[in-house]
């Protein structure tokens, strides 16, 4: 029993430090979000891209570009206030593989404005790109 303890936890501490669960989270969503018609040739010529961003060191390929962030705001912000709630940032967040269900985000009190949820997509793309 110890040593499949073991196994596991190498296993997880693996994952963590190359940041694979994040990664596949990421293209996931990507994969998700445009569906393509041959979801294989789309996933390697994803992390072609990947491969060449880093070697380059030009801009990360994100599937989520200024358009569809503002996109995917309008349709959380229904009554037009300009504003989301915090849950429904953090389940965007979640959906997009850009956070952990169990991750501790912290809830100002206020709603969240395009600005800010923009600014956030972007930033936290940037660190999952930048991290592979």
């Amino acid at each position: 029993m110890e040593a499949r303890s073991s196994r596991e936890l190498e296993a997880r501490n693996y994952l963590e430090k190359h940041r694979i669960m994040e990664l596949l989270n990421y293209l996931t969503s990507s994969l998700l979000f445009y569906q393509p018609e041959k979801p294989r040739e789309y996933l390697i010529s994803l992390l072609e891209r990947l491969r060449i961003a880093k070697i380059t060191r030009v801009a990360f390929p994100f599937f989520m570009d200024h358009s569809n962030i503002v996109a995917m705001f309008e349709m959380m912000d229904t009554s037009n206030k300009g504003t989301i709630s915090f849950a429904q940032y953090k389940q965007a967040l979640t959906t997009l593989g850009l956070c952990t269900a169990d991750e501790v985000l912290r809830d100002d009190g206020h709603g969240i404005t395009l600005d800010k949820f923009k600014q956030e997509v972007n930033k936290r793309s940037q660190e999952i790109w930048s991290a592979f």
